[in-house]
């Protein structure tokens, strides 16, 4: 695979990865949308499954500029992604909405957290496809309508949106460690003067972990607790 010389090793993953997830997020909410059970909603969330085909198509088109086969950097994350998708199939509309928002928030921050360690181009680009686009908004409000309607869901989402929480952090995991270029990049975050190896591993668990402290945050948004 062909890559321009100033790229860091990794940023040609990390753009295959996020590409296929802005793809797998087009048709989860092209779904929703027709699965809603209002006009308003479906127009919203149609809007927002054409902002992320958007998105899509500026990540494949960086990885051209890069001298990539995006089909070729996307294919490795295949797997790893249905196989996410299926393990947290959703069993409502509702269930739908809270995985888009907390288990793709907790993915986004870590496509940040990767990108914020690679060339600035590539950050810029990774913060613009994942800039809000009304997403969390829209979740937010109609989960917590939805709740003031009927407040026996909230133990309910409330236990689905932590089990989400484990199995986004357990797959973003499996994805670094089976790509070492990608796992190179995080390792770079490793605290100055630290050896590599175990330290790296050290580094990444750190940077992991990390990524939780987002989730009350959205949480409370939907008026869902801990």
């Amino acid at each position: 695979m062909i890559q321009g010389p100033s790229v860091k090793p990794g940023v040609i993953d990390l753009l295959g990865l996020l590409a296929y997830a802005e793809l797998g997020s087009f048709f989860r909410l092209a779904g929703d949308a027709e699965l809603a059970p209002s006009l308003r909603s479906k127009g919203q969330l149609a809007a927002l499954a054409a902002a992320e085909q958007t998105h899509y198509q500026t990540l494949r088109e960086r990885l051209v500029e890069l001298g990539a086969d995006p089909e070729e950097a996307m294919a490795p994350f295949v797997e790893p992604l249905d196989s996410w998708q299926e393990r947290t199939a959703p069993q409502s509309w509702l269930e739908s909405l809270v995985k888009t928002y907390v288990g793709d928030g907790i993915a986004n921050d870590f496509y940040r957290k990767v990108a914020g360690l690679a060339d600035e181009e590539t950050a810029d680009l990774v913060n613009g496809v994942l800039a809000e686009t009304g997403r969390a908004g829209f979740v937010a409000d109609t989960v917590r309508a939805a709740l003031d309607e009927d407040p026996k869901l909230a133990g309910r989402l409330s236990l689905w949106a932590r089990r989400l929480v484990g199995e986004a952090l357990s797959q973003a995991q499996q994805v670094a460690v089976g790509r070492p270029e990608l796992a190179a990049l995080l390792a770079e975050e490793k605290a100055e003067g630290e050896a590599g190896g175990v330290s790296d591993l050290a580094a990444i668990s750190r940077m992991f972990a990390s990524l939780t402290e987002a989730h009350a945050a959205r949480l409370a948004a939907m008026g869902l607790d801990e």
